[in-house]
């Protein structure tokens, strides 16, 4: 698998697929049994677990904030339990570096604590470092028949590698998407992975489109605000996997989206279509 230090274009098309909720089943069990549950456990919130966690799952599944950037969500999470439940000492600090930082990232993160003077802001930082270790570490003892690729995923991977490059766009565990995609078969289908330690999904398409990518060839393929965010920023395309319908959005990717993408009709009238019914789906 190529790093962006040895990767080769070899196409002029160039697609971007996330993995978590994207092409992967794997988000609901991820959020609702290692992510949430982590954070109470780190920040001592079980008196409040039942609405703690129901509120992580609004936040990270069922809202436009679905695929937040895992440090992202947990800060908007400990605001709000620093607002209604109880005092998440630090918590400014920790949101500040999240809006600053360059990147999102475990590294990032246990990179910038040792810049911070000590006290309570250091110590919340410390903690979301803890936290998402221990995630990591729950997703990896996540039961093997939980973590599979949504039907449709694999052809419409294999499709697109006809047509183009294919990069993976996470901002998952990079171990965990290199596990889950080797168990499936899936990796022959991709040229690059670029994953929660090389930065935000945004950074990662500007990052691709340096090989020399026309915009206009370009497709970002993911299943959150944050996948369509990166897009835009980026000025290329993109295509939902709309969440409950994963299966006919991976068919319609293969039957009409590539299509577009290859001979230059994905713009305008079609693309408003997709995002409108992106939007629609989670309301």
């Amino acid at each position: 698998m190529a790093t962006l230090d040895s990767f080769e274009r070899r196409r002029d098309l160039l697609v971007c697929v996330d993995s978590d909720g994207c092409a992967m089943d794997t988000m609901n069990c991820k959020h609702i049994y290692c992510f949430g549950p982590c954070m109470v456990d780190e920040w001592g919130l079980a008196q409040w677990r039942d609405d703690i966690l129901k509120r992580w799952n609004e936040i990270n599944l069922y809202q436009v904030t679905r695929g937040i950037n895992r440090f992202k969500g947990l800060a908007m999470a400990l605001t709000e339990i620093d607002e209604k439940y109880t005092r998440i000492p630090g918590i400014d600090t920790f949101s500040e570096w999240c809006r600053t930082t360059h990147a999102l990232s475990m590294p990032a993160l246990k990179e910038a604590i040792p810049t911070y003077p000590e006290g309570e802001g250091r110590v919340c930082l410390e903690k979301a470092l803890s936290w998402s270790r221990a995630v990591n570490e729950s997703i990896n003892n996540l039961p093997e028949e939980v973590k599979i690729p949504f039907e449709g995923a694999a052809e419409g991977l294999e499709a697109a590698h006809r047509l183009a490059d294919v990069a993976i766009v996470s901002s998952a565990n990079r171990e965990a998407v290199v596990e889950e995609w080797e168990k499936f078969g899936l990796i022959p289908h991709t040229d690059i992975m670029l994953t929660q330690d090389i930065g935000s999904k945004a950074y990662c398409i500007g990052e691709m489109l340096k090989f020399g990518y026309s915009r206009e060839q370009t497709l970002m393929v993911g299943d959150a605000m944050g996948d369509l965010d990166a897009a835009k920023q980026n000025g290329v395309y993109y295509f939902p996997i709309l969440p409950g319908k994963e299966k006919e959005s991976w068919q319609e990717l293969v039957d009409e989206g590539l299509e577009r993408l290859e001979n230059g009709t994905y713009g305008g009238e079609y693309q408003e279509k997709k995002i409108r019914e992106f939007m629609e789906n989670f309301k």
